[in-house]
């Protein structure tokens, strides 16, 4: 569909209220999805705050063979999908609506295909993470709870995070994260490949954003479900609410604060 054809789909009729009234099973599968994974998230983080006799038992091991690194990277990979999903279904909907509006046969499955490109990238983010995270338990940096054991690291990685909102590519990727419609109109591909790689190119982009916010789960508990939350609606609203870039900016500044307050602060 050209550029024209999103204005004339959107004068008649916006493009998420087209995929909102006919893509129901599109829809009913990623707030499934997302029920799932939040569900997964907190039967863990209660588990593991608690007696750790449940989900989150393996993680007590001694001994990270391949079955427990995969388990590693599969807690990771759900984390990923409930924290970033939320922030990708503008893209999903608007672009199955696009396909409903241009009477596209293979609309469904396509519209599943740019999710999977989008949520390949964050899967390769867990990859990345889990090896981090193995690297830094190794040298005892991160305990038993997944938690940093020094001040010096917590501070290190809410400064990284905190410089990084300022600079011009964290500007650049929240603004085409800002407008998936504009990013449609400009890489606009039809096909379950072209969606897949409309997907997977917009998950960079969403990466570019985000890279350093999700690490700052190594500085308040990996696990810690308070973050995890505080951090899912911080992303969404960086994204959508009117003011998402300053804020942006903004949190950068009290991230960078929050570093000296936790290097200085008695013990």
């Amino acid at each position: 569909m050209s550029p024209a054809g999103f204005a004339e789909a959107r004068d008649s009729r916006t493009l998420v209220e087209l995929a909102l009234k006919h893509e129901r099973i599109v829809l009913a599968v990623l707030i499934a999805i997302l029920l799932l994974s939040w569900t997964w998230i907190a039967l863990m983080a209660i588990d593991m705050y608690g007696s750790m006799s449940g989900t989150s038992a393996w993680m007590m091991t001694a001994h990270w063979d391949a079955a427990h690194v995969l388990l590693l990277f599969t807690m990771w990979a759900v984390m990923m999908v409930a924290m970033m999903l939320p922030s990708a279904a503008p893209l999903v909907l608007l672009y199955a609506g696009a396909l409903r509006a241009s009477r596209d046969p293979a609309a469904r499955a396509s519209t599943y295909a740019i999710a999977a490109g989008y949520l390949a990238v964050w899967l390769i983010f867990s990859a990345v993470a889990t090896l981090l995270q193995r690297m830094l338990s190794s040298v005892a940096a991160v305990d038993a709870m997944m938690e940093p054991s020094s001040s010096a690291l917590t501070a290190a990685i809410l400064v990284l995070a905190g410089v990084y909102q300022l600079t011009p590519l964290k500007r650049s990727c929240l603004r085409v994260c800002r407008s998936p419609l504009g990013y449609l109109m400009q890489h606009w591909r039809q096909g379950t490949r072209g969606a897949f790689g409309l997907g997977l190119r917009h998950g960079v982009y969403c990466l570019g954003c985000c890279w350093a916010l999700m690490l700052l789960l190594f500085a308040g508990g990996i696990m810690n479900l308070l973050v995890i939350a505080a951090l899912t609606l911080w992303v969404l609203a960086e994204k959508f609410a009117p003011l998402g870039e300053q804020g942006a900016r903004a949190s950068g500044v009290m991230l960078i604060a929050l570093a000296v307050w936790t290097l200085l602060a008695p013990t």
